[in-house]
């Protein structure tokens, strides 16, 4: 017992533990000054940084939609309008289990898994976090209300109310106007991320894009307390900067007259384009078949879209603007016109026509229209007036070639052929005036006489869209003094967007338009019992105005030499095209019309009707007689 007391160091241990006593007792002291140091930063230093942090997980600032500019024709019909659309929409951030929220939606309401893939990419196509993607539209009062009494259970999923474009006239005015459609990737790489924050759709097409930054409108923004979930509890007033509508515009489109034209082509394909002469307003662009804009809105679904994509008659396709076809004998009246300036003819000059033309040194026959296999045909004696309203196919073979093709080229470009001319209607093609120089570079072949004999009588490589020809017949009835075509009745319109040519007059002498539209009067009206003009059968009979008209025909396929054109041999879509343009009446020119019927055969049986039922909408509508000079007041 002695030994171990001996071993034993009281002192010693004494101090070993007031050493760790006074180390803990340190320890503590620091690790409450740390604590009471990093509760001062937080609380005093960073104060201001973290209530900001704090404020915005309760407040948040959110992007008001604009509501889109309303469009009307110009009787103040609405033709595209915004109408009420629930929208369920997704915002990834508060979703903590997407793919298991997906399939929870799938139970309570019918989603397609083509909707789920769309969503899917919308999501990856964010421009912003906490941006709410839409997986459905058009929900039902049903629908909505299942998704209501599970909202407690779907964290991150809301129903959005919403307005959405609308065109009550359908298809009748889609290739007219055009349409929205939803804002894809291309679109967010061009369009300004703060214009569009809470904007899902851009014009697309026609007059809606033309107009974008006028229809558009302006975004607002509100201050919105929400809870630990996201969902909105209430919003703060005096934070709200409400958004300005998009402005209205007013078109010159006459839907009523759109209507009657599109009566008019019935079932057949084709276009038809009027236009007010004295103002160069649109008043009808009707391209058949055509298709219902609305579903692409808020997003067609694929199989629809291939049925429209893939359909032989392509209803996608603005036959008015984008369709470039032979213009056929409708180029008559311009040629001639050009001739007469350039004296290469005067209203005196005759031929005689035997049926068949033919170029020096060459055996290859250029037809007239009623030449036949035998080798009957022709119009005897043909002069200048004669030549248009009968259709001389021989009179322009020579006519073209005492012009040359480089005055022909010169000459049509002046009225508009070979040109983008249309102010608001983006989608329009150039067509083709043929030139040896434009030979030479697309084809690699020099410029030879047959060439210019073709496009005498609108064949060969020269192409125009029926807006194009509507133009031209409108400077026609205005004898040679521009109007520049818009659809733009009332609106914003920039400086920009005026032309030039507005108002601009021809250097072609009156009397020369006196001579041609003599004779496009006699192509509809008959003046002496022996002779008439290729469309007085059709129209002319009962006409109680004066309207001046050309036919037109245009070969689909070529003819062998030697043989004739039938009709019945041919399929349908090899068949002619038919054309007819007109303006009237004659004396105070109210409306120019254009009218293509694809494969539709001879313009003056064809196309014809169709422009006379649209002339007569316009000038004697509801039974009363508008602008209108009778025959027999003359």
């Amino acid at each position: 017992m002695s030994e171990y007391l001996a071993f034993k160091d009281s002192k010693s241990e004494t101090r070993i533990y007031f050493e760790r006593g006074v180390f803990l007792f340190a320890s503590f002291i620091i690790f409450i000054l740390v604590i009471l140091a990093r509760y001062f930063y937080l609380q005093v230093i960073e104060h201001d940084v973290y209530e900001m942090m704090s404020e915005k997980n309760r407040l948040q600032t959110q992007p008001l939609s604009p509501v889109r500019g309303l469009i009307y024709d110009i009787n103040g019909m609405l033709i595209a309008d915004n109408k009420p659309d629930h929208a369920l929409v997704i915002t990834k951030e508060r979703v903590s289990d997407m793919d298991a929220t997906l399939q929870h939606l799938k139970s309570l309401i019918p989603i397609s898994e083509e909707q789920i893939t769309t969503f899917k990419r919308r999501l990856q196509r964010r421009s912003r976090p906490f941006e709410a993607v839409t997986i459905r539209t058009r929900m039902t009062e049903e629908e909505i209300a299942i998704i209501s009494v599970n909202q407690f259970v779907l964290a991150g999923v809301e129903i959005k109310a919403r307005l959405v474009r609308n065109y009550p006239k359908g298809d009748l005015i889609a290739h007219a106007l055009g349409s929205v459609r939803r804002i894809n990737e291309s679109d967010l790489r061009r369009l300004d991320k703060a214009t569009y924050s809470a904007i899902d759709h851009v014009g697309k097409l026609g007059v809606e894009k033309f107009y974008e930054d006028q229809l558009v409108g302006k975004v607002g923004y509100q201050r919105v307390e929400t809870n630990a979930l996201g969902r909105k509890l209430k919003v703060i007033d005096a934070e709200t900067t409400p958004p300005v509508p998009g402005t209205n515009l007013t078109l010159y489109l006459d839907t009523g007259l759109q209507q009657a034209a599109s009566d008019a082509l019935g079932d057949r394909r084709g276009a038809i384009v009027a236009i007010d002469p004295k103002t160069g307003g649109v008043m009808a662009l009707v391209s058949k078949p055509s298709y219902d804009p609305n579903p692409f809105v808020t997003g067609i679904d694929e199989a629809s879209y291939a049925r429209l994509r893939d359909s032989l008659d392509v209803p996608l396709f603005n036959r008015a603007l984008q369709g470039q076809y032979e213009p056929g004998s409708t180029i008559k009246p311009f040629l001639g016109l050009v001739a007469l300036h350039r004296r290469v003819v005067d209203a005196g000059y005759t031929i005689e026509d035997p049926g068949w033309f033919k170029l020096p040194d060459e055996d290859r026959l250029y037809r007239d229209w009623n030449w036949t296999k035998t080798g009957q045909g022709g119009h005897g004696k043909v002069n200048f007036r004669k030549a248009i309203y009968r259709s001389c196919n021989i009179y322009f073979y020579e006519l073209a070639g005492k012009l040359g093709i480089d005055h022909i080229h010169n000459g049509l470009m002046h009225f508009g052929f070979g040109q983008y001319l249309a102010v608001d209607l983006p989608e329009a093609s150039k067509g083709l005036v043929p030139s040896r120089e434009w030979k030479e570079k697309y084809r690699q072949q020099v410029w030879f006489p047959g060439d210019t004999v073709n496009i005498g009588i609108g064949q060969g490589d020269m192409l125009v869209t029926p807006f194009q020809l509507a133009l031209a017949t409108t400077i026609l009835a205005n004898r040679g003094k521009w109007v520049q075509p818009r659809m733009l009745k009332s609106g914003l319109v920039s400086s920009e967007e005026q032309d030039r040519r507005d108002g601009h007059q021809l250097a072609i002498e009156q009397e020369h338009y006196n001579t041609v539209i003599s004779a496009m009067e006699m192509v509809v009206n008959r003046d002496t019992d022996w002779d008439t003009g290729t469309a007085w059968a059709y129209i002319g009979r009962d006409i109680p105005y004066r309207m001046a008209g050309k036919s037109g025909t245009a070969q689909v396929v070529g003819i062998a030499q030697g043989e004739v054109y039938d009709e019945e041999e041919l399929d349908e879509r090899n068949r002619k095209h038919a054309w007819f343009i007109a303006f009237a009446p004659v004396e105070n020119p109210q409306i120019a019309v254009a009218v293509l019927v694809e494969n539709g055969g001879g313009g003056s049986a064809i196309a014809a009707p169709v422009a006379r039922q649209v002339v007569d909408h316009h000038l004697l509508k509801n039974g009363e007689e508008r602008f209108v000079v009778r025959v027999a007041d003359r």
